[in-house]
């Protein structure tokens, strides 16, 4: 399991635009139909990385406690499914009616968005205030597969709190720990 780092943005960048298919619609999407006035979380995640599968869980309940006060949850798959094919939008699709995401969860098959926000693993977080600048990027918890940490999502929901009460994102932020995002091999 290799582990790769996020890369961390410049606090402040504001979220690159985009458009994308739902893979549970079948309906393409974009940030700017999705976003909320309040704050909007991009996650990278992907369905066959144990350290997404680890915090699976955490990424509903998250989703269920902040849905309702108005923060739009999106998550986005860039991997390659020509290489990893259980990272495909039919599997994805089936990842996400099994888990019952309440949030899409969009399919970047040119990974220009990825590339656009810089990720760099899988999960990978980037929490945006309403004006949409980044104001946190980084870890869910401190929880990684065999640690011994509960998964409370702790990291990012401190994050999310604060932009709801209008207070600064406390630090430090720590990169989130990961696989790497399949890149497409280039020729």
């Amino acid at each position: 399991m290799a582990q790769t780092p996020s890369t961390m943005i410049a606090l402040g960048t504001v979220a690159p635009d985009f458009s994308l298919p739902d893979v549970v619609s079948g309906q393409t999407v974009s940030l700017t139909e999705l976003r909320s006035e309040k704050a909007t979380l991009v996650m990278f995640i992907c369905n066959h990385c144990p350290f997404v599968k680890h915090i699976q869980r955490e990424l509903v309940q998250l989703a269920t406690d902040y849905l309702p006060q108005q923060v739009a949850i999106i998550a986005i798959n860039a991997n390659d499914a020509e290489t990893y094919p259980q990272d495909n939008p039919e599997a994805m699709k089936a990842t996400a009616l099994e888990w019952q995401y309440p949030f899409p969860y969009l399919y970047d098959e040119t990974q220009e968005v990825a590339k656009a926000y810089q990720a760099a693993c899988t999960p990978d977080f980037f929490l945006f205030d309403g004006q949409m600048r980044c104001v946190y990027r980084g870890q869910l918890d401190d929880s990684r597969p065999n640690n011994g940490i509960p998964v409370t999502g702790q990291d990012v929901r401190r994050a999310i709190d604060a932009v709801l009460s209008d207070q600064n994102v406390p630090e430090p932020q720590k990169p989130s720990i990961g696989c790497n995002i399949k890149w497409r091999k280039t020729t």
